[in-house]
């Protein structure tokens, strides 16, 4: 499969300790450059550990050509979410990886499949590539490093399978 990434999923599955997992996977992994541009000008411990990713090649990086549709989703998206978007169109990927509603709401009006980083990290749990012991843990773990959902959401994506 080929997946593009967003930043926030990025940051916040390295946060959680669940980045390398992911990408353990047999899987094609693309971000935009201004991603990679985004999460280079900061120095924190997650940030670090998806610059290692880009490093080692791994996590690709790729310009967007379709310049056009990502400057015009920019009007109202972020430059990340409007790049992962143009980009996803560009390479054709399975699925984007974005958390953002407005971006995610862009994405799949423009006919691509999206995911967010709560149900890559259920996928992850099903396919027992993580384990975690307490969703209420989890729950908390998401709050602490700002990770904004209801509980009724996150209870709804890991209890309804």
């Amino acid at each position: 499969m080929q997946i593009v990434i967003n930043s926030s999923p990025l940051i916040f599955l390295a946060k959680l300790g669940y980045l390398r997992q992911l990408l353990n996977y047999p899987d094609s992994f693309y971000i935009p450059q201004s991603v990679a541009d985004e999460i280079s000008v900061k120095s924190d411990s997650a940030s670090q550990v998806v610059q290692a990713f880009i490093g080692s090649g791994v996590l690709q990086v790729r310009a967007v050509a379709l310049v056009n549709l990502a400057q015009s989703l920019n009007q109202r998206l972020g430059q990340g979410e409007s790049d992962a978007i143009a980009l996803g169109i560009e390479l054709n990927v399975n699925y984007v990886l974005l958390d953002d509603l407005a971006a995610r709401k862009e994405a799949i009006r423009l006919g691509l499949t999206i995911r967010g980083t709560l149900a890559v990290i259920n996928k992850m749990m099903m396919d027992r590539t993580i384990k975690v012991d307490s969703l209420d843990d989890l729950y908390a773990r998401c709050i602490e490093i700002d990770f904004r959902v209801k509980r009724s959401i996150f209870e709804q994506i890991f209890l309804d399978e």
